[in-house]
């Protein structure tokens, strides 16, 4: 086709008319771009300061036993702090071997092989050593509180379950005595709360007494704490398994508690079971009682204190009594304790623990809510105890008892 100068004028206004279409739409609409992706650090809400210092220590005391769940522990204590609105990085944290880089987290892999990584904690400060745990607990002589958690191993002194250790990284063992006699040198006026979930850590509720000695009396510091256990049993919670979903242990359960998100970020029931707004340490540890499917017995500081004075007359009393009548005097967290596993175990309230008797026959052969069973029946003695410390009015005891209570009231927020 031969192109004339008509024809060239043609396709030139065509042009000119296609170009002027596309500038002012012609309703078409114009192609979607998608906004730039913006990257937000998870931890920019994390900035408050809390009101109490932390000091965390965790691992195994080589690398055979320090299993990834330990390292797990510390970054959900992280998240947990975050959560509340703490910067992660106020907290003093020392793992097994720290930060030399080498592989000494025992794990398993997705091919069901054991194998060994380095620690990877943000903010971490260096190895879990009894140098690291007594200078970070000495250097601050304020009278900030300070919380103090342990994730590790523990081993049963057995010629005194009332001195067990903790194992700190390379094999070095660290008594209740030798810790109380490092909380006696701080000053008196800065409270001490822990939580520790090694095996056999209820030994550390001593930590309340001088010297860690029972037969002294009780530390002019305030203190308390909660565990993972009584004194002569061991925990669970250290696998090497990856996957935290399948997690079940009492410091997931506490801070879970504490803060309304477990360690697979999903909420949680609140804990606040007095209604006063916030989560307080001896509800989280309540909560702890109920949502750890385990068989650890979870124990107070303040719930040894009572169940040492418990003589087996009044716990055959305890057991014998209607279990709706013992709980007139409960506070808020163990009211829930005790309902909770009444309803679980479909115990009748109206009958005495040990008049249930077909509940006990059926769950005989069931290990975890046998073990159930018996922290309701500890449930049962604190509650009653309590009441029976106040009502005999010896005035040394009952401030014994207010002082641990108040003590275990308390938040991150509020320590004191």
């Amino acid at each position: 086709m031969k192109f004339t100068k008509k024809h060239n004028t043609t396709l030139v206004y065509l042009l000119i008319l296609f170009v002027l279409t596309n500038m002012i739409g012609c309703d078409r609409k114009s192609p979607q771009i998608a906004p730039p992706v913006v990257k937000t650090d998870p931890t920019i809400h994390c900035q408050k300061e809390s009101a109490t210092s932390f000091l965390v220590i965790g691992g195994g005391g080589a690398p055979n036993n320090n299993e990834i769940a330990l390292e797990k522990n510390l970054l959900y204590f992280q998240r947990s702090l975050c959560e509340m609105g703490y910067a992660p990085k106020q907290a003093k944290i020392f793992f097994a071997n720290g930060n030399n880089g080498d592989a000494t987290i025992r794990y398993i892999d997705k091919s069901n092989q054991e194998r060994y990584k380095p620690p990877n904690i943000p903010n971490l400060n260096g190895s879990s050593t009894y140098r690291n745990l007594k200078g970070s607990l000495l250097e601050d002589q304020s009278i900030k509180p300070v919380f103090f958690y342990f994730t590790g191993h523990g081993l049963l002194n057995k010629k005194n379950n009332n001195d067990n250790t903790i194992i700190l990284w390379n094999e070095q063992y660290v008594s209740v005595k030798q810790l109380a006699k490092v909380l006696d040198q701080m000053p008196y006026q800065k409270p001490f709360v822990t939580m520790m979930s090694q095996c056999y850590s209820g030994s550390f509720t001593n930590l309340i007494y001088k010297n860690g000695d029972r037969r002294q009396p009780i530390a002019k510091q305030r203190r308390c704490g909660f565990f993972a256990t009584i004194k002569t049993l061991p925990s669970v919670g250290c696998t090497p398994e990856v996957d935290e979903a399948d997690y079940q242990d009492y410091s997931s359960s506490f801070y879970a508690g504490l803060t309304g998100v477990n360690r697979v970020n999903q909420p949680v029931p609140s804990a606040d079971y007095n209604l006063n707004g916030k989560v307080a340490y001896n509800e989280a540890h309540a909560y702890a009682k109920i949502d750890d499917k385990s068989t650890d017995l979870p124990i107070s500081t303040s719930e040894a204190w009572l169940q040492d004075r418990a003589s087996q007359k009044d716990r055959d009393v305890i057991v014998n009594q209607p279990i709706a009548s013992l709980l007139v005097s409960a506070r808020p967290e163990q009211h829930f304790v005790v309902s909770s596993i009444i309803k679980m175990l479909n115990i009748n309230s109206a009958l005495s623990f040990n008049q249930n008797k077909k509940v006990l026959a059926l769950i005989l052969n069931d290990e975890i809510k046998q073990t159930y069973l018996e922290r309701l029946r500890m449930e049962l003695t604190n509650i009653v105890m309590e009441q029976q410390i106040r009502k005999l009015g010896d005035r040394n005891n009952i401030n014994i008892i207010d002082r641990l209570i108040e003590c275990e009231s308390g938040s991150w927020e509020n320590n004191s």
